[in-house]
């Protein structure tokens, strides 16, 4: 379990920066399955299968993710003196099956591309993974430091 968590982590890291590192890519900067490539030493093949599993998730993802924002817009815009509360709650109830479907598929997706890891890739990416955690703790503790 701890390791789905930091693999989980490692991912939801990647797949949020997902757009950056497209346009990264295509000024010749590594993409977000190059960089994992590099972090646990993917095979060609493997890096091939994994894209396709985040090339067919994401966009399933980013469409239930417009779908979510444009509810929340139409929540936003029952803010007023005469509110339907009948549809406050009905876009809220559709908002949350959508939130709990991206959920879902981004749990699979993670699944998906773990599924793809050999046992000693785990093992590298856990490693890394709490190697990233405590800089970024020590990097917090630097800024408070420095903010005392």
């Amino acid at each position: 379990m701890k390791l789905a968590k930091l693999f989980g982590t490692a991912l939801v890291a990647v797949s949020l920066s997902a757009p950056v590192l497209a346009q990264q890519a295509a000024g010749g900067q590594p993409d977000q399955v190059a960089q994992l490539a590099q972090m646990v030493g993917l095979s060609e093949d493997q890096q091939k299968e994994i894209r396709g599993i985040l090339d067919e998730m994401q966009g399933e993802i980013g469409t239930l993710r417009e779908e979510a924002r444009a509810l929340q817009e139409q929540m936003q815009s029952e803010i007023k003196a005469d509110y339907d509360e009948d549809a406050i709650r009905e876009h809220g109830e559709d908002l949350g099956d959508v939130t709990g479907e991206i959920a879902a598929l981004s749990t699979l997706m993670q699944a998906k591309v773990d599924s793809v890891f050999t046992q000693e890739q785990r093992d590298e990416l856990e490693m890394k993974m709490q190697q990233m955690r405590q800089q970024m703790q020590q990097q917090r503790q630097m800024m408070q430091q420095q903010g005392q």
